[in-house]
């Protein structure tokens, strides 16, 4: 049941998407396992496959527990409607393929997630969609690299481990000018920290493995949309035949509950841990844009209403074996390609070596740490144990 009047977006994460009065008074939406769902007439079919029909018609396509799901979302995030996909990177792909046909180009972000360069560069390239690959930093400057069979616009901010931030706002008015549909990777923020709808995008996907579930347990993608992108999504989600469990889509509401008090304590421990990173002798640069070092600042500043726990760290240049060692040290922090959890971690970044648009440049170590719910003291021990190994090694050589 929807919320009646205007309430500020904790009130809404908390409330949205409930209909305890259809549910016996429930709280939470029961689990909904279907694939048959039965009618009771010839006309009740007929009736479930016009447009705009409303219930349930296949398991495959959602049961009321996928729709409290997506009714939150879409609510927090201010969109119009959102679709549920399997993964955070099946949600990429049935958002991109909403839009594009043999024939038809993309302008992709050079610093977005790599398995989006990966589908641009052969699946894509193999259907006859062709990508450019763009200055993160472009701004309005998009403008000149938009074609005449330019559909998609695609951004990401602040960029795959790298943290770029784009002027969205700039982008998204030069792309709408051309008739481009905007798309942002909106992960980062968790649909909390950034409202990419009041910003000028069409469509913002996440991957909801990470803030939106928290919990380090489920496989889930999320596309929001505002009205004019939402039928194309829809159909892409129907036509590829993706489905998303609803254990998984459960788990992923219950985690939606809690998002916005679990990236206040992740962005309170990154602060800290990434001002004492800054103080650090072994390291060049803290890529952090809620650091007031960080180039995109003023932009994060500007549009968004705070951080969540992800950053990058450019070590110093050092040996292999020396710096193989810091990350083999750590303790707290484990090594993992995921993020968004509570638990910290640190992994080696090497999709920095395929940028095309902009080379990467920087000869030492990039490092993504994600900030978890651990107390930060202990976070900054566990690192300057790491650094200190990496002394030993690097002194040895």
């Amino acid at each position: 049941m929807a919320l009646k009047g205007t309430f500020r977006r904790d009130t809404i994460i908390t409330h949205a998407g409930l209909d305890p009065e259809a549910n016996h008074g429930i709280v939470n939406p029961p689990v909904y396992h279907a694939s048959t769902i039965t009618f009771p007439s010839v006309a009740a079919w007929d009736e479930a496959h016009k447009p705009g029909f409303k219930g349930y018609i296949y398991g495959r396509y959602g049961t009321p527990t996928h729709r409290a799901f997506t009714d939150a979302v879409a609510a927090m995030e201010g969109g119009h409607g959102t679709v549920a996909f399997p993964s955070g990177f099946a949600a990429v792909v049935g958002a991109i393929l909403a839009f594009v046909k043999t024939g038809d180009h993309i302008l992709m972000v050079d610093s977005a997630y790599f398995p989006n360069r990966r589908l641009c560069d052969n699946f894509l390239k193999n259907m006859g969609i062709e990508t450019t690959y763009y200055d993160p930093l472009i701004g309005g400057g998009i403008r000149d690299l938009i074609r005449p069979n330019t559909k998609i616009v695609y951004t990401e901010s602040p960029g795959t481990g790298t943290f770029e931030m784009q002027d969205i706002p700039v982008i998204a008015a030069e792309a709408h000018k051309k008739g481009c549909v905007v798309l942002t990777d909106n992960t980062w923020s968790g649909g909390m920290l950034f409202n990419a709808f009041q910003h000028g995008v069409d469509v913002s996907i996440h991957a909801a493995t990470k803030y939106i579930v928290g919990h380090s347990d489920v496989m889930l993608g999320t596309v929001t949309c505002n009205e004019a992108s939402l039928a194309a999504v829809e159909s892409s989600f129907k036509s590829l035949g993706y489905s998303v469990g609803p254990d998984d889509i459960y788990l992923a509401l219950r985690g939606l509950r809690t998002i916005h008090v679990r990236l206040k304590r992740h962005e309170e421990n990154a602060m800290k841990v990434a001002e004492w990173l800054e103080g650090r002798p072994e390291v060049a640069r803290v890529l952090f844009p809620a650091l007031p070092s960080h180039p995109g600042h003023a932009i994060w500043k500007r549009d968004f209403t705070g951080a969540s726990g992800l950053f990058s760290v450019l070590l110093k240049e050092r040996s292999k074996p020396a710096t193989d060692a810091f990350l083999d040290t750590l303790e707290i922090f484990r090594m993992g390609a995921s993020w968004g959890g509570y638990e910290s971690l640190a992994l080696p970044v090497s999709n920095v070596l395929h940028r095309t648009a902009v080379p990467w440049t920087e000869k030492g170590l990039l490092v993504r740490l994600h900030i978890g719910l651990e107390d930060p003291a202990d976070l900054i021990a566990d690192l300057e144990a790491g650094f200190s190994r990496l002394a030993q090694v690097a002194k040895a050589a």
